[in-house]
């Protein structure tokens, strides 16, 4: 357990984050404690009413972050801009069922499509960093022809190409 203790310096409210997660797991993806201190401060101005820091929104970012269980520095800012990405959408649905006129339910719902945008693409980003660029290639059917032959497994093929001897 990790228990945080932040001021906010506008409004001199103290903000206790309490998380409960694998704490040891985004200590080991961040450089230092300094990092994950900096994160949960971030976290904490997303608040879910304006400017207001709010615990419990903290809270939820902090165990999404924890939840996707970053490996290095570079998930843990990627999880963590996920995290506020996907605030910010939840944000944006909640004010596209509150709108009083057409001009700002289109406001609301381009705001709503780019964030959900954003956050696929770091989802996409997220996955492609994670297989280190490795690609994987099914065969569904492989029909070989009487007389033929076909070769099952990983083919290499050697150099030398077109040398002439």
């Amino acid at each position: 357990r990790l228990i945080l203790e932040l001021q906010d310096d506008e409004s001199g409210e103290t903000l206790l984050i309490d998380w409960a997660g694998k704490v040891e797991r985004i200590c080991e993806a961040a450089p230092n404690i300094h990092v994950v201190n900096y994160l949960a401060s971030q976290l904490a101005q997303l608040g879910s009413n304006g400017n207001r820091v709010d615990q419990k929104a903290t809270n939820f970012a902090m165990g999404f972050v924890d939840a996707m269980e970053p490996r290095d520095p570079a998930e843990l800012l990627l999880c963590t801009q996920m995290a506020a990405t996907h605030q910010a959408v939840m944000g944006r649905g909640g004010r596209l069922n509150h709108v009083d006129t057409i001009q700002q339910q289109d406001s609301a719902e381009r705001a709503l499509n780019k964030l959900m945008r954003t956050y696929t693409t770091q989802m996409e980003t997220l996955k492609r960093y994670r297989s280190k660029g490795q690609q994987l290639v099914r065969v569904e059917r492989v029909t070989v022809e009487e007389g033929a032959q076909a070769i099952v497994g990983s083919v290499q093929h050697g150099g030398g190409g077109n040398e002439k001897t």
